[in-house]
């Protein structure tokens, strides 16, 4: 209490006797027990109502307990089901939380995890993915500076995320071992490779990876459907030391549109999970022959890598001809491809815009920017008579077609006049340039697409180094190829151009989620970032349908979609206010990531264990464990002093005495 609050009080003290005196006591001859009552009375209740108005702060220290905490972090992942071990972890916590000595010297708080870190103490056991190392770290976080352990119930079989056995925590962490610890004999499926798309009656490969879990000797056999089709079988053998095996083929496109494969491999004597024998695939197989014409006037490298990789798919051929020693017809083909244009392409540039054919520019050293600048195609360029090195930088937000970054940002540069380009039509840029590392906002690779006829541009030669560099990166032209056939695909297209773009994969596994996107252009063709897009998925089994509305992204609309069954669906994807709409379909497989496990990751959980200082324990030690916690010396009661401040004027003791006082005084 301040200084100044206990001179205020011992002055309310001297006034009130000094009051009451004067009142009753002073130069009052005979002093009966009357008078002596009545000060005391007074003295006392003018002292509380002065103590009143001074209203001072009591303040006083109480001891508090605080028990450690333990947490019971649970994997709610449909794993744990696949086991059957739902009752198993439910009597384990029990089992925990009936012991009173553990109840005792604890508080319990109970989280679950899947995909990630959740406050419950319900359990559905139905999570279609599972991360330990984001449930651990996040744990961390939350419990950062408390004395606590956590109880880890799980498998130990992670399906997404960091490697969680070397997880840091703060916290000392026991794991819990569900599921089978047995290890069957096991043979699965690891991974399908394949391209995405092909054309009729073309070949594409298939590349399957399969591996075997066991000590003996096994034959089995390997074959993929196209339906109820056997369209390759292969008979293999496995033992512990030949324990993978790779699987190349190449199949035929027979029919267009999406096609179905599933690959499997039979199941071997004493296998207890068939789940991950068997993985579906699509290709969708478009019924297309490309013919393109490539025109120059300088014999140079990049002629050769382009027409490699154009004719890299059988349905496409490349003719190369000397522009002034081209007799044909160009509207023979479906692409022109101009290379270093100069005055000679002249009235090549005029018939293209006559009769709006497509075509792809390529620019260079040798390109006249002059002769390009008087074209009116779309675009110019304040070229200077040096030359530039530019490196190349994807653009995630084209999404014109679909293309990934295949490290184009460590290719070799292109070399081209240096100068700003300047577009007056619309285009998309597919790849950026940039010098020293440093990018620019200048296209490398651009696409016009002007609804009658679409062009695409290269700013740049050397080409043929990027296919030398796809080689050193990847080990294969594969990337390199796909990649000029998909901008010559899109370029070379007769399609009309639709205001509406959907962007969507043919097959998705059952623990994924379904991602859509949409591209809405007005009239304009620009991209219209006012409207409204919604989704409607059906069943085509159970007729069930799904009503959702596109959220705008990135200059796109997307959507993520989850928790979809197993099936085919159609969809339909409409423009709110306007009569545009587009159908497509997709597949959901019955593959599920969390029923790919045969046993519990025993070794996983005993490397976390030993990082963090913990033990693991089996679901059937819940007696040790709790032995354990309870003889752990580390976790203790902790006494924290608990300081409160309180207005003398909030106690009601003291009102109480203070009326008292003031009716006695009125009795008397």
């Amino acid at each position: 209490m301040q200084l100044i609050i206990i001179l205020y009080i011992l002055i309310a003290f001297l006034a009130s006797i000094a009051v009451a005196y004067f009142q009753y006591l002073y130069k009052i001859k005979t002093k009966a027990k009357r008078s002596t009552l009545l000060f005391i009375l007074k003295s006392i209740s003018l002292f509380l109502l002065l103590l009143l108005i001074i209203n001072p702060k009591i303040t006083t220290i109480t001891l508090e307990n605080s028990k450690p905490t333990l947490s019971i972090l649970v994997d709610n992942s449909k794993s744990i089901s696949f086991f059957n071990e739902q009752q198993n972890v439910i009597d384990f916590i029990s089992e925990l939380k009936n012991n009173k000595d553990l109840a005792a010297k604890f508080n319990f708080e109970d989280f679950i995890f899947s995909k990630a870190l959740a406050f419950s103490d319900s359990l559905s056991f139905k999570g279609k993915t599972t991360n330990i190392h984001k449930a651990i770290s996040d744990l961390n976080n939350l419990n950062n500076g408390k004395n606590a352990p956590i109880l880890l119930l799980t498998d130990g079989n992670q399906t997404i995320g960091s490697a969680y056995e070397y997880t840091n925590s703060a916290q000392t962490i026991y794991p819990i071992v569900f599921g089978d610890t047995v290890n069957y004999k096991d043979l699965k499926i690891s991974q399908v490779n394949v391209n995405k798309y092909s054309y009729i009656k073309n070949k594409f490969p298939v590349e399957v990876l399969l591996n075997y879990d066991g000590d003996e000797n096994v034959k089995t056999k390997f074959v993929i459907f196209n339906g109820a089709k056997k369209v390759f079988s292969k008979n293999l053998q496995f033992s512990k030391s030949d324990n993978s095996q790779i699987i190349t083929t190449n199949l035929t496109s027979v029919k267009e549109g999406n096609n179905y494969y599933t690959a499997t491999i039979q199941k071997i004597k004493g296998e207890k999970n068939t789940n991950n024998n068997t993985k579906n695939f699509s290709v969708e197989v478009i019924d297309e022959q490309t013919k393109v014409l490539l025109l120059t006037s300088v014999l140079h490298p990049d002629i050769g890598a382009i027409k490699k990789a154009i004719e890299s798919n059988k349905q496409r051929s490349l003719d190369v001809f000397f522009v002034d020693k081209f007799k044909g017809e160009l509207t023979d083909f479906q692409l022109i491809i101009l290379h270093q244009p100069n005055n000679l392409f002249k009235s090549v540039l005029n018939k293209i815009k006559q009769f709006n054919l497509n075509s792809l520019v390529v620019t260079g050293e040798d390109s006249d920017w002059n002769f390009i600048n008087k074209q009116q195609i779309g675009f110019t360029k304040k070229a200077i008579n040096e030359t530039e090195n530019y490196g190349a930088v994807y653009n995630p937000a084209f999404l014109t077609f679909l293309q990934k970054d295949i490290g184009f940002n460590e290719f070799s540069l292109l070399k081209d006049k240096f100068g700003a380009i300047t577009f007056y039509k619309e285009h998309k840029d597919l790849l950026l340039k940039s010098i020293n590392g440093l990018e620019l906002q200048q296209p490398l690779i651009a696409i016009l697409d002007q609804n009658k006829y679409k062009m695409g541009v290269i700013f740049g030669e050397g080409i043929w180094k990027w296919r030398a560099s796809s080689f050193l990166i990847s080990n294969s032209f594969q990337e390199f190829d796909q990649f000029i056939g998909s901008l010559v695909q899109y370029v070379s297209s007769k399609k009309k151009r639709n205001r509406l773009v959907i962007n969507s994969e043919n097959l998705y596994p059952a623990n994924t989620i379904v991602n859509i996107s949409a591209f809405y252009s007005d009239k304009n063709y620009q991209f219209d970032e006012r409207a409204s897009l919604e989704i409607a998925i059906t069943n085509k089994d159970t007729k069930k349908v799904v009503k959702l509305p596109f959220s705008l992204i990135n200059n796109s609309y997307q959507i993520a979609i989850e928790n979809l069954d197993s099936g085919n669906y159609i969809f339909k994807v409409s423009v709110v206010g306007q009569n545009i709409i587009k159908y497509d379909s997709f597949k959901i497989t019955d593959y599920n990531i969390e029923e790919q496990f045969t046993n519990s990751n025993v070794q996983k959980l005993k490397k976390l264990a030993e990082k963090v200082g913990g033990k693991v324990f089996f679901k059937d030690e819940a007696a040790s464990l709790c032995k354990k916690l309870l003889e752990d010396k580390r976790y203790y009661t902790v006494q924290k002093p608990s300081i409160k401040e309180q207005n003398l004027i909030d106690w009601q003791l003291d009102f109480s005495f203070c009326n008292l006082f003031i009716f006695c005084r009125m009795v008397y």
